[in-house]
């Protein structure tokens, strides 16, 4: 606690009631009152280490000469006769404006994304993204010079600025909170031909963590296949780096008027065997590495598909949760104004993926028929006037429920009566609810970004549609515990604790670390079918492995996507009205090739059927091997 200024008004109690009614009027919470700092007088007058000390651990400063000077004159003047601070008393002394350094933990957290330095002699709170302080991008009317607790009004003025919300964004979009911190994880390889595509992808792209990630599980299924033949490794080489990267600004204004910018993305990964597909997700952790991760996998989903199409993905890092439709046409208008030039059924289709559905789909198209001033060609969406087939919205989750019962089927065992853990609640996740149901399956559990629900006596059709309700009014699933009383709703939890017999991953890529695995191995999972792209970690897929658990990879699994699309795409589909059978046993008969396909590929190469890795490696040789011949036959371009 500083010592109170000789000759100031009014008492320590009066300055603290006064505090707590402005902390209260500026909505700040105070959990006690601590230590206070002055930031409006300059270093060295008060306290000469605050200007040198971040506020939470920002950037480090050393002091200047000057400073150090002034710090030994204030000591100097604190030792005088007290004759002479009594002489002090009579000259009038500036109140110095106050402002309590301990807030409450989340105001701690938030302010991990400020610190505190000098700016012209005076200290000030900057943000760590925009190296700005809160007075540069001021919002608040009553933050002006000649409020009563000024400092205090600049923080919450700092907090509510454009550039401090980004750094909140960035915050919230990485659990680690410094994305580039997080170490990469690096698989050991039996062969240093395997060994150095890895290293020349991580001198490239070192901070492309999900990049990374996605190309060392792919060179870890290869190895055998680069092993037999050393020409693979150059293919491999210009396969990783996509043939184009789209990446541009939208600009969009909301419902009050006032302009926002967010980023966009377009990685056409490679169109060897055709023209490119793939989706378009709306989040606000969506960066490059994640566009480039996502169009590498569906490059070689799309390879391992019956359908022979390149492979693209992309999207932006806005969020369309809370947004209202003509916010979303506004943004969706902006994006398409862009990207409509690299788009088109010879060149590359956009399909659904996470934040994008029918709404945003039917925006995007809307603007594409405006500007390339035709009608040929169409987005890959569900429900949409433009739409073919009946089942579009259901065909990847079906087509997970379809490759699981295909795997049993080789073990002479069914879905009926099994227990199955599903994370997400979205699109993907509900339709295998839906179909685990129809197999006699017992699902029991869907989760959200805050948790997940669990329910012991499982979902039928009723329940399902309760769901939907709940996740369309945008309500928590913990509502749905309100209804069912055994289900439970746990907060910040992820359901891979349940007893189980199968998973299905279908939130988001990661969502599987290595605590997770050992809790799934342990619950008894003796199948995992990722319905996401890439959701386990290294680690937990080698936690996984090591206990026998077959992994079935998005890339075959996940298959139903690309077949619809295609199916929709075709003019004799189009022509024709399909009935739900017709697709449905479509879809069967397109996945039963895909498995077989995988297992040959895994067989041929050496692995077991029974091996854990048998399908995740067989889908990756069997994918890289088609695009591989392909990229061969037209030379190198």
């Amino acid at each position: 606690m500083l010592l109170p200024v000789s000759g100031l008004g009014m008492n320590s109690t009066m300055d603290d009631t006064n505090l707590f009614q402005q902390a209260q009027r500026h909505h700040l919470v105070v959990r006690e009152l601590g230590e206070e700092i002055d930031l409006e007088i300059g270093p060295g007058d008060d306290d000469p280490s605050f200007a040198n000390t971040p506020l939470i651990g920002g950037p480090p400063r050393e002091p200047s000469a000057e400073e150090h000077d002034e710090s030994k004159h204030m000591v100097m003047v604190s030792q005088l006769p007290s004759d002479d601070q009594d002489m002090s008393k009579t000259q009038p002394v500036k109140r110095k404006k106050k402002v309590v350094k301990r807030w409450r933990e989340e105001w701690a957290d938030t302010y991990k994304w400020a610190y505190v330095d000098v700016k012209e002699g005076t200290a000030r709170i900057f943000c760590s993204v925009c190296r700005e302080y809160g007075r540069k991008h001021r919002r608040n009317p009553y933050g002006n010079e000649g409020s009563r607790n000024m400092q205090m009004s600049a923080l919450e003025e700092h907090n509510n600025s454009l550039l401090h919300k980004e750094a909140l964004r960035l915050q919230m979009a990485s659990k680690d909170k410094i994305i580039v911190d997080k170490p990469i994880y690096v698989k050991a390889l039996m062969s240093k031909t395997a060994g150095s595509i890895i290293e020349a992808a991580l001198k490239r792209d070192p901070h492309e963590i999900e990049f990374i990630q996605s190309v060392q599980e792919s060179v870890h299924a290869l190895e055998r296949v680069i092993a037999k033949n050393s020409h693979y490794v150059s293919i491999m080489e210009r396969l990783l780096e996509p043939e184009r990267m789209i990446l541009f600004r939208v600009p969009w204004v909301d419902d009050r008027g006032e302009t926002h910018v967010n980023r966009g993305f377009r990685v056409q990964f490679n169109q060897a065997l055709g023209p490119c597909r793939g989706g378009v997700r709306f989040h606000p952790s969506m960066n490059l590495s994640i566009a480039k991760f996502l169009g590498f996998e569906q490059t070689l989903k799309n390879a391992l598909s019956p359908y022979k199409i390149g492979g693209a993905a992309g999207g932006s890092d806005f969020d369309p949760k809370g947004k209202s439709d003509n916010e979303v046409m506004r943004f969706c208008q902006s994006f398409m104004n862009e990207i409509y030039r690299y788009l088109g059924p010879d060149k590359d289709l956009p399909s659904e993926e996470m934040g994008v559905g029918t709404r945003e789909m039917g925006y995007l198209f809307g603007q594409y028929r405006r500007l390339a001033g035709h009608y040929q060609g169409s987005f890959t969406g569900p429900r949409i006037y433009w739409s073919g087939s009946s089942l579009r919205t259901e065909a990847t989750g079906y087509g997970l429920v379809f490759f699981a019962q295909l795997i049993l089927a080789d073990m002479n065992k069914e879905l009926k009566g099994l227990r199955c853990v599903v994370s997400g609640s979205g699109k993907i996740a509900m339709h295998v609810l839906e179909k685990l149901i129809a197999y006699g399956a017992l699902p029991i559990s869907v989760s959200d970004s805050k948790g997940y629900l669990v329910d012991e006596d499982g979902f039928d059709f009723m329940k399902i549609s309760f769901l939907r309700d709940i996740k369309a009014q945008q309500r928590s699933l913990r509502d749905y515990s309100k209804t069912y009383a055994r289900s439970k709703y746990y907060d910040e939890a992820k359901p891979w604790n349940e007893r189980c017999d199968v998973a299905f991953p279908c939130a988001s890529q990661n969502e599987i670390d290595q605590s997770d695995a050992i809790n799934l191995v342990n619950s008894g999972c003796r199948i995992l079918v990722e319905g996401s792209n890439m959701p386990c970690t290294p680690e937990a897929v080698d936690v996984l492995r090591k206990a026998n658990v077959l992994i079935a990879p998005a890339m075959a699994a996940g298959a139903g996507g690309v077949v619809a699309g295609e199916l929709e795409l075709n003019h004799e589909c189009n022509s024709m009205n399909w009935s739900p059978e017709d697709f449905e046993s479509k879809l069967q008969e397109a996945m039963k090739q895909t498995y077989q396909r995988t297992l040959k590929a895994a067989t041929d190469f050496g692995y077991q059927k029974e091996s854990p890795e048998a399908l995740a490696h067989g889908a990756v040789i069997s994918a890289f091997l088609t695009v591989a011949q392909a990229m061969t036959d037209q030379g190198c371009v």
